[in-house]
């Protein structure tokens, strides 16, 4: 029995809230379940289709790595392709929860914005597992294959780093597409799971980075439209995957636009200083990603090769995307700073 005497914990700390949400993690975990099983059977009706259409002999594919004809000896292959094109839909689905999530209300809601954001929080873990999943499955497959013959430690190494090493590939249009779809992968994470650790970081920066997903979402897309071998020439396909991009483009300008919260909507009064002037602009880049994908869609001028033309130089390089990146982090960087700066400045004295 302890002493009558003896200190107990002070009221700051018995206060204080735990850095992870987890009670909220167990909830979203019990979900979880149920989303990835979903994930899994449509990524194996996508395997089958794939192997079936590789069978058949009608797999786009084909025309540009004949050699993968033999689908049971590429299994991994074609896996690493359902995984990717799973991970696709479900980052699409956790991007428009996100977004419906982030809108204001109106009579067409029909489902709480609580269940919105649960659905939010279980599909962008699945799209993670997803993303993470196609990367494996890509690395199995090199180390199945051993093009080089190299021993083993050699072999794993080597996969190791062309397939989870930003900048690792180095071989054609993998060069730049592989290292988008890595930089996806691992900005996905951290800012995916962020909201577990929001009372850690403070509400207002975790909402503040976690809008950043939508770059998260545009790297995943391009990354599968130069590197997905399933669109690489132009097709309804190709376009259908583009017009898919209509809807997450339409409740992004919709969010700008009627946000949820009242602070972040902007009348003309408002126009005044950077972060109005900004919040602007990013209603006019949004209006003009539906304007662009409208036209793509409607012409089906969708950047996709002509079979059998000689391919051009890429008109992105690996040294642009690492600048690319180096700003988008440095944004995100001030941004925090910026955030911190003002939550400190706010604070009570103690």
């Amino acid at each position: 029995m302890p002493s009558p005497s003896a200190p107990g914990p002070s009221p700051a700390a018995a206060a204080a809230p735990a850095r992870v949400d987890v009670r909220t993690l167990r909830t979203d975990l019990r979900h979880l379940l149920l989303d990835v099983s979903v994930a899994l059977a449509v990524t194996a009706a996508v395997f089958a289709l794939l192997r079936h259409r590789v069978v058949e002999g009608t797999s786009q594919t084909l025309a540009v790595m004949p050699y993968l004809a033999d689908a049971d000896r590429y299994l991994l292959y074609w896996l690493c392709q359902a995984f990717g094109w799973s991970g696709l839909l479900w980052a699409w689905i956790t991007v428009m929860l996100g977004l419906l999530r982030a809108t204001a209300p109106g009579r067409w809601t029909v489902v709480s914005h609580a269940r919105i954001e649960r659905w939010h929080r279980v599909t962008s873990i699945t799209t993670i597992g997803l993303m993470f999943a196609h990367a494996l499955a890509f690395f199995l497959e090199l180390l199945r294959e051993n093009a080089d013959g190299l021993g083993t430690a050699a072999l794993l190494w080597s996969a190791f780093v062309d397939v989870f090493v930003p900048g690792g590939y180095d071989s054609g249009t993998g060069r730049v597409a592989i290292l988008l779809g890595l930089i996806a992968l691992y900005l996905a994470v951290p800012l995916g799971l962020s909201f577990y650790v929001r009372s850690w970081t403070g509400t207002r920066l975790w909402r503040v980075l976690h809008r950043f997903v939508i770059v998260v979402y545009a790297l995943s897309v391009w990354h599968t439209l130069l590197y997905g071998t399933n669109v690489w020439f132009d097709g309804w396909f190709r376009t259908a995957v583009w017009a898919l991009q209509l809807p997450v483009a339409l409740l992004l300008l919709a969010r700008l636009l009627a946000p949820l919260r009242r602070e972040e909507r902007l009348a003309v009064k408002d126009l005044r200083g950077p972060g109005p002037l900004l919040r602007l602009a990013g209603r006019v880049v949004a209006a003009a990603g539906v304007v662009v994908l409208l036209l793509v869609t409607v012409t089906g001028r969708d950047g996709g090769r002509t079979p059998g033309a000689e391919g051009g130089d890429m008109l992105v390089t690996q040294p642009m995307v690492w600048g690319a990146l180096a700003v988008l982090l440095t944004v995100m960087g001030a941004v925090a700073l910026a955030v911190r700066r003002d939550r400190s400045a706010v604070a009570p004295a103690g």
